[in-house]
């Protein structure tokens, strides 16, 4: 699965923020970002664990309906390749990684999805679902709670993100920070970007360009450089 630089994605690091409703935060860039036409949003589901995935779509369908598009859960309709294949926009959302990429590989679905973006269906991801869209999802956060056949992804996008991205060490940890994980990821994958995506941020990607969307800044890392902050509006068409 080799990169492309033609699809359009929306990267999201988190579905929620503290006190607000599934996606609020990320409503305005959702819209900007398929436009007022009315759309049908097909759901992907499976990286839901702890909640079934007729909760999580209930919860995911009120936010698209609340912003005037059509939508449905993959794991509801009769033929998940047929609903794939007529899909206008992709909706892929967060959970564990692991969990996600095994149910779609079981499904047969890698490539039915990534030939969609690719010929223009949009593509939005939260959390998991941004992972997915990466070269490999060797960069998530998340538990290898099952083992999917690869750790190759969709490969969207030529570079890894790490969702829900932390600074420092949070009070008591005696750990490696995620910025001692990321460097150990770049000390044996050279020549790969990995964006740090604090929770409120979002990458915008259309065609050639990546611009950084949301309220916080991103981290951006690549082996034998300093880390580089970028800031909400910035451009990052380097990532491409």
């Amino acid at each position: 699965m080799e990169p492309n630089d033609s699809p359009r994605a929306l990267l999201i690091s988190n579905s929620t923020m503290p006190g607000r409703p599934f996606l609020a935060h990320a409503k305005g860039a959702i819209r900007d970002f398929l436009g007022p036409e009315r759309t049908r949003v097909l759901f992907v589901p499976y990286a839901a664990v702890r909640v079934s995935h007729d909760e999580y779509a209930a919860t995911a369908r009120e936010a698209f309906e609340s912003l005037g598009y059509d939508f449905v859960s993959l794991h509801q309709v009769e033929d998940p390749l047929s609903a794939v294949e007529t899909a206008e926009t992709i909706f892929v959302g967060g959970g564990n990684t692991f969990q996600l990429l095994r149910a779609l590989y079981d499904l047969s679905l890698m490539q039915p999805i990534r030939k969609q973006v690719i010929e223009g269906v949009p593509y939005i991801g939260s959390s998991a679902g941004s992972n997915l869209a990466c070269p490999t999802i060797r960069t998530t956060n998340d538990m290898p709670i099952v083992e999917p056949p690869s750790f190759k992804a969709l490969g969207l996008v030529p570079f890894q993100v790490n969702p829900h991205y932390l600074d420092g060490h949070p009070k008591g940890h005696q750990g490696e920070t995620r910025e001692e994980r990321i460097v150990e990821f770049l000390a044996l994958n050279s020549g790969v970007y990995v964006v740090g995506l604090r929770e409120g941020g979002l990458l915008r990607v259309e065609g050639p360009s990546v611009t950084l969307l949301g309220d916080r800044p991103a981290r951006v890392f690549l082996l034998g450089r300093d880390p580089v902050e970028c800031a909400p509006g910035d451009s990052l068409g380097f990532l491409l």
